[in-house]
C-alpha cells in the first residue's frame, strides 16, 4: 500500500474515512477484499503468497492498513512479512496503543514499514523508522512510504482532494475518483527517498501506471456516526483497466 488519505474524527457524521492505493508487482497474487472464512469477523483483501493484508477493518469497529517504508538500500529477504502486522492487529483484542507498544519491541525485525492501528476509539501512527508510537490527532492525514504525513507531492495532492470531499454527501464513487490520479509530480516537487530520478517521478502520481508494478487496488472506507461500515474496492490489471469492484455494507458491533 502506498498512499493512504483518512480523515479521523473531521468528517461530519463519520468518525473515520479512507481512501488508499494499494502499489504492489501485478504477479503477486492476491484477493481482493472479503470476510475471510477463518476470521469471519475481518473483512480485508489477502496476500496470498504470505497469508496477510495490507489494509482491513473488523465488523468491531477496528482498523489497520500499511504502507512500506521506502528504503531499498537497507531491504533484507530474510525479514517477515509486513502484511502480518495488520492481519495481527485486527485478529486480536489489544488497543491499539497497547498493539502498536508491543510491536516497538520487536519491530526490528522487518523490513521498513508504517503502520496505521485504530480500535474505534484512538488511533495510533507506528513506524519501525519513526520515534516511536504516537496517537493521531483529529484531520486529515496523509501516509505514502514514509512517515504520517510527510508533505511528498501525492500526500499533499491528496489531502487537499480529501479535505474537499468530507464536506460534501458521501459518495464512494468521489474518493474511488480522486485516487484515480496518474499524473506525476513536477521535478522539482520529487522527494529523494533512495530511489533514481525517474523512478521518483514514476512512483510520485497519486495511482502508478508502470507495467509489471503499480497501482493494483483503491480502497474507500466509511465507519458512520450510526454503527454502519462501508467499504468499496476497485481492482486493476496491470495494463491500468478496471477488473472488478467490490462493495460491502455491514453494521458495527460494538
Amino acid at each position: 500500500m502506498c498512499l493512504i488519505l483518512f480523515a479521523w474524527k473531521a468528517a461530519p457524521g463519520a468518525p473515520l474515512v479512507v481512501a488508499a492505493n494499494r502499489d504492489e508487482w501485478f504477479g503477486r497474487s492476491a484477493r481482493p477484499a472479503h470476510f475471510w472464512p477463518d476470521h469471519p469477523s475481518i473483512l480485508a483483501g489477502r496476500d496470498e503468497q504470505a497469508g496477510g493484508t495490507w489494509l482491513g477493518v473488523t465488523r468491531g469497529g477496528r482498523f489497520a492498513a500499511l504502507t512500506n517504508y521506502r528504503s531499498p538500500e537497507q531491504k533484507r529477504g530474510d525479514a517477515p512479512s509486513r502484511g502480518e502486522l495488520v492481519a495481527a492487529f485486527l485478529a486480536g483484542a489489544d488497543s491499539a496503543e497497547g498493539f502498536v507498544r508491543g510491536l516497538h519491541t520487536r519491530a526490528a525485525a522487518y523490513n521498513g514499514f508504517s503502520l496505521l492501528a485504530c480500535d474505534g476509539e484512538r488511533m495510533f501512527f507506528y513506524s519501525n523508522y519513526g520515534e516511536g508510537p504516537a496517537e493521531i490527532e483529529p484531520g486529515v492525514h496523509g501516509l505514502a512510504n514514509h512517515l504520517l504525513d510527510t508533505p511528498w507531492p501525492k500526500v499533499v495532492k491528496g489531502k487537499d482532494g480529501l479535505a474537499t470531499l468530507i464536506h460534501q454527501p458521501f459518495d464512494a464513487a468521489r474518493y474511488l475518483a480522486l485516487m484515480d490520479d496518474s499524473v506525476p509530480a513536477e521535478e522539482r516537487d520529487l522527494p529523494s527517498s533512495g530511489t533514481d530520478a525517474e523512478s521518483e517521478r514514476r512512483l510520485s502520481s497519486l495511482r502508478i501506471l508502470a507495467g509489471d508494478y503499480g497501482t493494483r487496488c483503491t480502497s474507500v472506507l466509511r465507519f458512520t456516526d450510526t454503527g454502519t461500515g462501508e467499504f468499496s474496492e476497485r481492482t486493476y490489471h496491470r495494463d491500468g483497466r478496471t477488473v472488478g469492484e467490490v462493495h460491502h455494507l455491514f453494521k458495527l458491533e460494538k
